[in-house]
């Protein structure tokens, strides 16, 4: 539950509900309900003076209903026949996602169910347009939420370290164990790694972060399930399995984050991100991911979907403050200078610009925390 300056308070379970209700007040004004099921609680609310608030995808009785539009208060309905919660309050979660998964193929779960939804309705329809926006709204809401709390009382250089890379990389590979490296380091280092949620290197890179607090041996051991199969492709199925016996052997793992897309939903999301803020637009989706990334973001060796991202958030280094510009670090001098050189367009744009001194390219994944964690 949260409050504002300008008395706007977000109700976001029962609990919190019940919590309001029990400091006294008789008014609801300011108040934004969010997917909370109020069927039994509409004795309280016919009790009170619903002007000035706002229920979204709530259940309510009709009779509580009625009373609350009739006294001043926007009711936004749940949306009917789509496969998942417009007005959700949290961040997605790996079993979410994936529930069901050790005993129906991933066709079956929700995150495919939804993935096949976007895909058949399109954008042509204004009841699946208004869904999904609403519902890409309620996750920008809830990682807003986490991002608070990562940022409440934490110690001072602490923040959301980004890392991005290509979703080929596979489990078992050299590049994939440096990433596990990456991430494991930059999480022991205090920072929250945050990806973009899918395969390959960022898999890798929640995988170490989720493992930091556990011994090395750990690590190496995880890596060996998981090579067991290496890609998604020819099964989602087997890949998702292998990471949940991971997870079910290694429990509570560090928090970290990943920010995948269904615009992309041909590449599943990794279980190792404790939250998912999964988008439908990508757009908004890749403008979240960049923003959050206070503490700076590393670049591992990528192709286009990660060249992307190097000159969207160079642009918005080049344009910003001189106190809101943020580390880029750029991994691989070889594939950033020859392979596929966007390391020499980098420097020409920071020329004389105050991110001139927050650009970096180093050879080897080692090199990284040295140069963000000062």
């Amino acid at each position: 539950m949260r409050a504002s300056r300008r008395r706007v308070v977000e109700i976001e379970s029962l609990e919190e509900f019940d919590a309001q209700v029990a400091g006294g007040t008789s008014s609801m004004r300011g108040w934004r309900v969010q997917a909370v099921d109020l069927r039994r609680r509409s004795d309280v609310l016919l009790s009170m003076d619903p002007g000035g608030a706002m229920f979204l995808g709530c259940l309510l009785a009709d009779k509580a209903e009625q009373h609350l539009r009739d006294g001043g208060a926007l009711v936004f309905p749940a949306i009917p026949d789509v496969p998942f919660d417009p007005y959700r309050g949290h961040l997605y979660t790996p079993d979410e996602l994936y529930a069901g998964i050790g005993q129906v193929e991933y066709a079956k779960t929700p995150d495919a169910v939804i993935y096949g939804w976007a895909s058949r309705v399109g954008s042509g329809q204004i009841d699946s347009t208004v869904a999904r926006a609403m519902h890409d709204h309620a996750i920008d809401d809830a990682l807003e939420d986490v991002l608070r709390g990562v940022h409440e009382g934490s110690p001072p250089g602490a923040g959301v370290v980004g890392v991005m890379g290509g979703h080929a990389v596979g489990r078992g590979d050299t590049a994939y164990a440096d990433a596990v490296g990456l991430g494991r380091a930059l999480a022991a280092a205090g920072l929250v790694v945050a990806t973009g949620g899918g395969p390959g290197a960022m898999e890798a890179a929640n995988l170490g972060a989720y493992l930091s607090s556990y011994p090395p041996e750990a690590v190496g051991e995880a890596i060996e399930v998981l090579a067991t199969a290496p890609r998604f492709r020819p099964s989602v199925t087997d890949w998702a399995r292998t990471a949940f016996a991971v997870r079910a052997r290694w429990q509570d793992g560090a928090a970290n984050l990943g920010i995948p897309t269904w615009f992309y939903g041909h590449e599943p999301p990794n279980p190792f991100a404790t939250g998912i803020a999964k988008y439908f637009q990508n757009a908004l989706r890749e403008d979240q991911l960049l923003r959050v990334c206070d503490a700076g973001i590393v670049f591992l060796p990528g192709a286009a979907g990660t060249v992307q991202e190097i000159f969207q958030d160079g642009c918005e280094n080049y344009y910003a403050a001189p106190d809101a510009v943020a580390p880029m670090v750029l991994v691989g001098t070889r594939h950033w200078t020859h392979e596929v050189p966007a390391w020499p367009l980098l420097v020409k744009l920071a020329a004389q610009r105050e991110m001139a001194s927050k650009i970096f390219l180093v050879d080897r994944v080692t090199e990284v925390p040295a140069v963000l964690v000062r």
